[in-house]
């Protein structure tokens, strides 16, 4: 499924089985990706390939992460529910997560690169370049991690 488009083809086959499944929240959902999905490849001018259609789904999963934090402080578990739901819903396109184990060994892995580079323990200044080399092994591993997780590790190696 690495062919450009693939992914927009797989959300419409799912979309007819919601539909046909009376699946009304999954259906929705699924035409919101569908539609975010056709709105990237409309502003790329070309179809989309697995990998940035999976950044499209990612920052979906945020938006979605934001929006619940809000609904969460504004007393609103109706809605934090809905939110729930299509993270849910989108994270069935994307590859697999990195557990919490997987990414902390990753992230000591780039930190002792880094080291062996500086020849000398890196500090604070070097969070950029630390989080591109975890960035680089995370897509070379065609894995994902949530980016607000791996900065957290990565600030803590830092420091530590």
């Amino acid at each position: 499924m690495n062919e450009p488009g693939a992914l927009e083809a797989l959300i419409s086959q799912q979309i007819v089985v919601a539909m046909k499944a009376h699946d009304a929240e999954r259906t929705g959902t699924l035409r919101l990706i569908k539609n975010a999905l056709k709105n990237k490849a409309i502003e790329k001018r070309a179809p989309l390939t697995q990998a940035e259609g999976e950044q499209a789904l990612a920052s979906m999963i945020k938006q979605r992460r934001d929006s619940i934090e809000q609904f969460a402080k504004g007393n609103r578990p109706d809605l934090v529910a809905k939110e729930q739901a299509e993270i849910v819903v989108i994270e069935e396109f994307l590859s697999r997560a990195l557990d919490e184990a997987g990414m902390a060994k990753l992230v000591a892995e780039v930190l002792g690169e880094l080291e062996a580079n500086l020849g000398r323990k890196p500090g604070p200044k070097e969070m950029g370049a630390a989080m591109k080399g975890v960035q680089a092994k995370l897509q070379a591993a065609g894995v994902r991690a949530d980016g607000r997780a791996v900065s957290e590790l990565v600030k803590k190696g830092l420091e530590g």
